[in-house]
């Protein structure tokens, strides 16, 4: 699982630790925590382990990719996790049929045949389909907690603008959070000492592989192929001019479940989203995904990471997703059909992007069959 490099780029490939580089590895913070926490509040998992094995894997994909190539929990399973409660037995499930599934697809190159499948207009819509989801949610932690927001977005967009006119590093998102931090101790108190018990094997009952199938993983996959696979590889070239393979990021995808799932870890993949708030940030090596793991991993086993996490205000999340979501929305825009990306956007934003995904497909099949009618006739 090589990165293609091109030769005018390979400086910007490797393993570097910086304070750019540090800003960059908690770009994604605010997605995956929210998402980590509501299931674990929900459906009692086990936050400790979920965390754990996202930092584990983070500190892998960066050594391996050397490139900040996020790992995240999956959004369409944390959301019917968070709505309605779920089992350890259906979480592992979900995540063992999805490791399998990629994995297989993977080595048989069903990646690359699918990205030749798929227009790039339909990857271009998940991208601004989850911008607009993620701003979305971005609202409904500013509500509760709005002078926490205001100061986040006022310090992220103070530095954003310092970035373009005297190239100042944005270590905004390390501020913001430590203000976050800083002000919950300051109203609770330090969370106790906790250390994660060894994980414990989960065996899926007979009747959850059947359920995860049917209600997780069929809702997660085209997710997982458009926005955690193909956008994130097309991000690839757009940030760093070197693309990871589709079929690439489907084997770690593969892997890091069926590794984790097992034993309590969350479902997890990849994600445009996350690269682009880690690129948003800084993140520019692999050096940033080591720094999140090792981040990710003191929280998982120093403290019971609930306690800890939750000393942040959610209007602190909610100032860090809407500048994630247009670093995402922006590249979602570098499409080759505004009318299939936009409808896209608004079909996720009203019915999630499942939807979105199956009506674009036919939407950019329609369009393109009209254009070789049109160009027929021309000719």
């Amino acid at each position: 699982m090589d990165v293609e490099q091109a030769p005018e780029e390979k400086h910007k490939t490797g393993i570097r630790f910086s304070l750019r580089e540090f800003a960059g590895s908690v770009g994604d913070f605010g997605t995956i925590f929210p998402i980590i926490l509501g299931a674990g509040i929900a459906a009692g998992v086990n936050v400790s382990y979920a965390f754990l094995g996202v930092g584990l894997w983070f500190i892998i994909a960066g050594l391996y990719y050397k490139l900040p190539v996020p790992i995240e929990p999956m959004k369409a399973i944390g959301a019917i996790a968070i709505a309605e409660g779920l089992t350890a037995g259906e979480i592992a499930a979900s995540g063992i049929i999805i490791g399998l599934f990629l994995i297989i697809l993977g080595y048989l190159k069903g990646m690359e045949r699918l990205q030749k499948l798929i227009p790039i207009s339909v990857i271009r819509g998940i991208q601004v389909g989850l911008a607009l989801i993620l701003l979305r949610t971005s609202f409904g932690y500013i509500v509760p907690d709005p002078v926490f927001a205001a100061v986040a977005i006022l310090i992220i967009g103070g530095f954003f603008i310092a970035g373009y006119v005297k190239q100042i590093p944005d270590i905004s998102s390390l501020i913001v959070i430590g203000i976050g931090l800083g002000a919950g101790i300051i109203m609770t108190g330090l969370p106790p000492f906790r250390l994660i018990p060894f994980p414990e094997l989960i065996i899926p009952a007979s009747g959850d592989w059947l359920f995860s199938a049917l209600h997780l993983v069929i809702p997660q996959i085209p997710l997982t192929i458009g926005n955690a696979i193909l956008a994130t590889s097309l991000l690839t070239l757009d940030l760093f001019r070197h693309e990871i393979k589709p079929d690439r990021l489907a084997k770690t995808i593969g892997i890091m479940n069926l590794t984790t799932a097992p034993f309590g870890g969350f479902p997890m993949c990849h994600g445009a989203g996350g690269l682009a708030a880690m690129y948003r940030f800084g993140a520019r090596t692999g050096g940033a995904n080591i720094i999140a793991g090792v981040i990710i991993i003191g929280f998982a086993i120093a403290f019971a990471p609930p306690e800890v996490l939750t000393l942040i205000p959610y209007g602190i999340f909610g100032g860090l997703l809407i500048f994630v979501a247009l670093e995402l929305g922006k590249h979602g825009m570098k499409t080759d059909s505004y009318p299939v990306t936009i409808a896209m956007g608004i079909i996720a934003l009203i019915g999630g992007i499942t939807p979105a995904f199956l009506i674009g497909m036919i939407l950019a099949y329609i369009l393109r069959k009209q254009n070789d009618k049109a160009a027929l006739l021309e000719g």
